[in-house]
């Protein structure tokens, strides 16, 4: 079976070679070894150049989480850690994808040029329309992570020629770029399935992909970032074009909605649920756990199917064996509701932040007697998600590989998680990391896995999946039409699917009350979509990464020594206040990197930059 994996076959190799790493957008090589007839002779060669285009699609920086209040990243010297406390510019622009997505965009322009010089007994021409339209939806897919990085760009409509002048390509409009990316959506759906029945095209773009991009798109250009924010009204081309739209539109909402509306009309994706893995009752906690692990399920929209997940599975886990290097946030835990659908603030939550539990949960995979009251009786996705202490470890399947991670005094076959202090994952411990916040990453890790054997199984990437799109139409309907009741349907769909009441039994008042609603929304988004990057995106569209509450974060108390008690040291479970992170409003835009600006100098820098 053929999935999307990025590789380059001997006989294009030069040539597919200068594609990805020489050819960068405005330092362009000639054209005549990318359009060798050697190239386009055949069909590997030419599914080779398009499978390497894929290859600039990239999954999440899970560093890049760090830059939200979900998470942390535990070695200090890491670019999100110097970003988080203010020491970025544009001499020093980290994550900067801009050549990234420019040499996908002319490597796309490239192939659809030549695609068809392959001899019709090689490649059909119903594929070649098929690969034309994958050109077409990637070119959208990198120009629409370039405007959520850097806002406007420059809209290219073919490959540059080396003798071009560069500094003529000023930046377009965010209009125009929107306007671009939707156009290229909508030609590429045109040719493709709405989506794919066959394992072997897994990781293709679908109709059902670029209907979710359009989706995507149009949130962002609802939200105050886009629209009419005046923080914009400087960003301008030399010419004195303004770049941002200047005025706010309501009706950008109801597009919003009807965009997500669109995929779901396909009916073609569902929530997945644990009964599609050969469950026979449903389960909330295996549902969420397992649409990360299952090979491929309804809900993805679009994944990446080489990926390394055994780094991300190291990465995740406590020492001994992982690294503790992805570290969530006390912020992040308080987020997550308790199992009667009410927040940890309502006082009706039955929450309790101190003292030991006296009993199990009623689930197996909730809580156990004597952990932490914090974690005791929380909602099914808190346990799929989180690594707390004391919880068992997951990647160990053995009992000898659990008792790995516990001390001598702690061994019990469950491998308990020791973030306490001189515990085996603790601050004091001897690791290439130590965690620094109380809890690590539990999402997106399978319980098969042993990262004392290094040893991690395969699963997808899932760049975008349905339980979002959900989300996008119940965030945008309820900005223009809040007593519309779809808005507690689809909202009830991805709680329920976690095992919640419906928001309307729990929070009526917030029926019909777009600020409240909203709030229920977006605390939503936090939980379901937590660890995926698009906490970072929701708070930066929506203007709030500023806000006080998501630059202070909070952890345990894990600098202070446990004295030898273990778990049952206390003064652990303190919230405790770690950083106050740096921020200027400026940071709600990436800086176009200087060196960008010294190779195009039609380029305008973004604002306070």
């Amino acid at each position: 079976m053929k999935s999307i994996y990025v590789f380059i076959i001997a006989a294009g190799s030069l040539f597919l070679t200068c594609t990805l790493s020489a050819c960068k957008h405005l330092d362009e090589k000639p054209d005549n070894l990318l359009t060798s007839e050697i190239l386009w002779s055949n069909r590997a060669n030419a599914e080779s150049y398009l499978y390497n285009i894929y290859g600039a699609v990239l999954e999440i920086d899970y560093p890049h989480v760090g830059i939200s209040d979900e998470a942390s990243v535990s070695i200090p010297s890491t670019n999100v850690r110097q970003m988080v406390a203010g020491n970025w510019s544009s001499v020093n622009a980290y994550y900067d994808h801009w050549d990234n997505y420019y040499t996908g965009i002319r490597s796309s322009f490239i192939f659809e040029a030549n695609v068809d010089k392959v001899p019709e007994s090689q490649l059909s021409t119903a594929l070649k329309t098929q690969y034309k339209a994958e050109s077409k939806f990637l070119r959208g897919w990198f120009y629409w992570q370039l405007i959520k990085q850097y806002g406007p760009v420059v809209k290219l409509t073919s490959s540059l020629a080396l003798n071009d002048d560069f500094n003529k390509y000023p930046r377009n409009t965010f209009d125009q770029c929107k306007d671009y990316v939707n156009q290229l959506m909508d030609e590429a759906a045109a040719n493709l399935p709405v989506n794919w029945a066959s394992s072997s095209d897994y990781g293709r773009p679908s109709k059902g992909t670029c209907l979710a991009v359009k989706s995507q798109l149009a949130l962002w250009a609802a939200s105050p970032l886009w629209n009419g924010n005046p923080a914009f009204a400087s960003l301008k081309n030399q010419d004195g074009t303004a770049l941002a739209p200047g005025a706010y539109d309501a009706n950008k909402w109801k597009i919003a909605a009807d965009a997500a509306k669109a995929v779901m009309n396909l009916n073609a994706f569902q929530l997945f649920t644990n009964l599609d893995n050969g469950g026979s009752k449903f389960d909330p906690y295996y549902s969420v756990r397992d649409l990360f692990l299952a090979n491929w399920n309804r809900e993805i929209l679009f994944s990446r199917n080489s990926w390394n997940y055994w780094g991300y599975t190291k990465a995740s886990s406590p020492n001994p064996g992982g690294i503790n290097l992805y570290n969530a946030t006390q912020n992040v835990v308080d987020a997550f509701c308790m199992n009667n659908g009410r927040t940890i603030d309502d006082p009706q939550s039955q929450y309790k932040e101190t003292g030991f539990a006296e009993n199990n949960g009623d689930q197996s995979w909730g809580h156990k007697k004597g952990q932490w009251n914090m974690y005791a009786n929380r909602e099914p996705r808190f346990y799929a998600y989180i690594q707390y202490n004391g919880r068992p470890v997951l990647p160990a399947p053995t009992v000898d590989d659990k008792n790995y991670y516990s001390s001598a005094g702690n061994i019990d076959g469950t491998g308990r998680i020791e973030f306490y202090y001189s515990g085996k994952a603790g601050a004091k411990a001897t690791g290439i990391t130590n965690n620094i916040t109380g809890y690590n990453f539990l999402k997106n890790v399978s319980p098969a896995d042993n990262i004392r054997q290094d040893v991690t199984n395969y699963r997808p990437f899932i760049i975008l999946r349905y339980a979002e799109i959900l989300l996008n139409y119940a965030e945008a309907l309820n900005e223009y039409d809040p007593s519309n009741p779809e808005i507690i349907q689809t909202l009830n769909l991805v709680r329920t699917r976690a095992g919640l009441p419906g928001i309307e039994t729990v929070y009526p008042a917030a029926v019909g009350n777009k600020e409240l609603m909203r709030k229920y929304i977006l605390r939503e988004r936090q939980v379901e979509l937590c660890f995926e990057g698009d906490r970072y995106y929701t708070l930066i569209r929506r203007l709030l990464l500023g806000a006080p509450e998501n630059q202070t974060i909070y952890t345990m108390n894990v600098n202070e020594d446990d004295g030898g008690q273990g778990f049952a040291f206390t003064p652990f479970y303190k919230r405790t206040l770690f950083q106050k992170r740096a921020w200027e409003n400026k940071m709600y835009l990436f800086p176009i990197s200087q060196y960008q600006l010294d190779r195009d100098r039609a380029l305008v820098q973004n604002p306070g930059w």
